[in-house]
């Protein structure tokens, strides 16, 4: 990993640089296949499957025997450790449930909000060299609580065809209402436009490679929602003296291991404790099943030097991670000013991994700095609030001469005639 001292703030956007393509880079392959999926449907989707994933398909929907055999064929204990994530990831959004807000703004004048379920949501399930059957907690969950008629779920098979088992079981624990086999940007395109085997849904959901994530900010171009443009995996660790380095060094390779364009930062004041959490990465990687892909990601990585905590503070806002582990004396200092991160993880033994999994909050998070201006996924982006009102002839009474008033000004004469109709009405009775 890369050692750098005190970078002046002239240079920290070249030096925070994401190791990800551009999307003028790949746009135009995203844009070929979309417009073939909305021509011919199905037949794209199958050509792009062969030609992807090197599987050729007939027909696309998991079936109710191939759902059966896989849940039969997970184990005991991996089935108990997902409904315990399952049950944690309830509670915490089932906590996020906010009343309906119901106000009388002027005297006759009722307004009030209230939630409606999108209808229809797709979620992708990555399902290359890591099956993230994770994910589908993380995203059909709240997409049941939140009363969604119609989940879709969309990963890759396999070279024989399959989804992997754990997908499957996670997905009928939760209730999803169609598994497709078909991932990348067919999967999306087919979400998008629709085709034969594919429901066309109004919101899309799921992380994905540097394709995916184009091609889901693609599909806002023809009417579709997304959660956000949710690409490669990255974490940034602050830590001082009083941090575990080996514990450090164990949350950056697990980030690492995602893939070879994830990127792990960390941040310190302390000098010595970089050196250790370099030598720690060194040795542990060694171990990991997945070391070359672990090994290539660290490539893309960095470990940064700071004067102070105010300095690093300001470098991580100015980065905007999508996970951001806090192991320092001060958490408060860190907790309390971090504006732009994704999900905060604070102390020593609160590892990265606990979000990923089972301790409840949504690991589906915006990447590539999108947290400035993105949350993560929560019940909320399953939700639309729409608002209401009722006013009674004295409300109108109360605000219909500002109304006339402020639409004459504007110009718009219909709009101060509906108005001015209906309070003559009021007067003349």
């Amino acid at each position: 990993m890369r050692i750098i001292e005190n970078p002046p703030k002239n240079n920290w956007k070249e030096i925070l640089k994401r190791p990800t393509q551009t999307v003028e880079d790949i746009e135009a392959t995203v844009s070929e296949i979309f417009y073939e999926v909305e021509q011919k449907g199905d037949i794209a989707i199958a050509k792009y499957t062969s030609f992807f994933d090197g599987v050729e398909l007939e027909e696309l929907t998991v079936g109710t025997n191939e759902i059966k055999d896989a849940v039969d064929s997970v184990s005991d204990e991996l089935k108990a450790s997902i409904q315990l994530a399952k049950s944690n990831i309830e509670i915490f959004h089932k906590a996020q449930r906010i009343k309906n807000i119901s106000v009388e703004t002027t005297e006759g004048v009722r307004c009030w909000q209230e939630k409606r379920a999108i209808e229809k949501v797709g979620l992708y399930i990555p399902g290359g060299t890591a099956p993230l059957f994770s994910t589908v907690l993380m995203l059909a969950v709240p997409a049941k609580l939140a009363g969604c008629k119609e989940i879709i779920v969309c990963s890759p098979p396999d070279g024989n065809g399959n989804i992997h088992p754990a997908i499957l079981y996670a997905a009928q624990l939760c209730g999803v209402t169609r598994i497709i086999k078909v991932g990348g940007i067919q999967a999306i395109a087919g979400m998008t436009f629709g085709t034969e085997q594919i429901s066309k849904v109004s919101k899309i959901f799921g992380p994905g490679n540097q394709f995916v994530t184009v091609a889901k900010q693609l599909a806002t171009k023809y009417g579709v929602a997304i959660d956000m443009p949710a690409g490669p995996s990255e974490l940034l660790v602050v830590a001082d003296s009083t941090a575990n380095a080996a514990f450090v060094a164990s949350d950056l390779l697990s980030q690492a291991e995602h893939g070879i364009d994830s990127q792990v930062i960390l941040v310190s004041t302390s000098k010595d404790m970089i050196e250790m959490v370099e030598k720690e990465i060194s040795i542990q990687i060694e171990e990991l099943p997945r070391k070359e892909i672990a090994k290539k990601a660290i490539e893309n990585s960095k470990l940064i030097l700071m004067n102070s905590n105010r300095d690093a503070l300001d470098l991580i806002n100015d980065y905007g991670p999508e996970h951001f582990i806090i192991c320092v004396e001060n958490e408060d200092f860190y907790s309390d000013g971090i504006i732009n991160a994704g999900s905060v993880f604070i102390g020593n033994y609160t590892p990265e991994s606990a979000g990923d999994y089972a301790s409840g909050t949504n690991h589906t998070l915006p990447t590539n700095g999108f947290s400035k201006a993105y949350s993560g996924v929560n019940l909320d982006s399953f939700l639309k609030s729409m608002t209401f009102q009722k006013i009674s002839k004295n409300g109108l009474l109360n605000i219909g001469p500002s109304i006339e008033i402020m639409a004459e000004a504007e110009g718009l004469q219909a709009h101060k005639n509906a108005v001015t109709l209906r309070l003559n009405s009021i007067k003349n009775k």
